[in-house]
């Protein structure tokens, strides 16, 4: 594809591109680093900025088949029976292969470590009855049989599946608790994000305080519904976006003055992603109804963030 700068002179070339082009930016800043970028027939830095009246050419590859094969990739598997099993996924892993994650997915780690999954999800995702954002960690349930996988969907659909989070917000909320009721849609203005739209699905988030810090708050976020980035969109729309987020809270600490600046900057710095962790889940087994409930502590990158924010908090810097 060839482009033309004739707006947002000044603007790094990877950011400029990713808001033109139906790429995430760092699939795009990929491409800078293997050379499918031209400005002005010369390879850019991804940082380089762009000038008025520049002809930029983007080489986009084909798209590799996406398959999902085996990948002896380790796994913390919290609970398994016949039926299901329940894992803790870590932070950085995407659910399943999709264009531009086609390996090192939890599916491939799945296949290794389990013999049979349900096949309702098809071959590229087997088992998966929901997912988390690839920098969200935490638990998921996981279907090995088609019944199991046809129940615990049913589940989710009415609400029977409890999903509690753990979140780092930016600020102080003004009440706790606090019941977020505001639908969810694609961003108009930019379709890789979601937000509060009129015509979106119904979204509804239940968030409690746990420990209120200088600038801002650890807190329980209860799903009611299960829309997609809903409780970092829910967040931001209330104006306490998820720290270290940075799709939808990029940058809040800058903006603060105030004796509170120095130390939300130095957490910015400590989140190197976005603190959201999926601590609790239960429902009922989809073939003994039995009531099952799992708790995963918060893991080391967060525990620590944490540990530093109550810390400095009580010491009042």
């Amino acid at each position: 594809m060839r482009l033309t700068v004739d707006e947002g002179e000044g603007e790094r070339v990877d950011a400029w591109l990713a808001d033109r082009v139906p790429l995430s930016r760092t699939r795009i800043a990929r491409l800078i680093g293997e050379g499918r970028v031209r400005v002005d027939g010369a390879p850019p830095k991804k940082s380089d900025p762009v000038e008025r009246g520049q002809r930029i050419e983007v080489e986009v590859p084909p798209p590799e088949p996406l398959s999902a094969e085996p990948e002896a990739i380790p796994l913390e598997i919290v609970y398994q029976d016949e039926a299901l099993l329940v894992v803790n996924k870590p932070p950085g892993m995407v659910v399943h292969p999709a264009p531009g994650h086609p390996r090192g997915t939890l599916v491939n780690a799945l296949l290794h470590h389990v013999d049979d999954l349900a096949g309702i999800g098809g071959k590229l995702r087997p088992g998966i009855v929901h997912r988390l954002d690839k920098d969200t960690s935490g638990l998921l349930v996981v279907a090995k049989r088609d019944d199991a996988h046809r129940a615990l969907s049913d589940a989710l659909r009415r609400r029977d599946v409890r999903r509690l989070y753990q979140a780092a917000s930016w600020g102080h909320l003004s009440e706790s608790p606090l019941r977020i009721d505001a639908p969810i849609g694609r961003d108009p203005n930019d379709r890789k994000r979601m937000a509060v739209v009129e015509d979106g699905r119904r979204a509804v988030t239940h968030v409690r305080v746990r420990e209120r810090w200088v600038a801002a708050e650890l807190l329980d976020v209860k799903l009611e519904t299960g829309r997609t980035h809903q409780i970092r969109v829910h967040l931001a729309h209330v104006g306490h976006p998820v720290v270290g987020d940075e799709t939808y809270g990029e940058g809040w600490e800058r903006g603060m003055s105030g004796p509170g600046r120095p130390w939300a900057r130095e957490l910015a710095r400590r989140a190197k992603r976005q603190f959201l962790h999926a601590a609790v889940l239960g429902f009922r087994h989809p073939l003994t109804e039995e009531e099952l409930r799992f708790r995963a502590p918060l893991p080391p990158d967060l525990a620590d963030v944490a540990e530093w924010a109550r810390t400095t908090s009580r010491e009042g810097l």
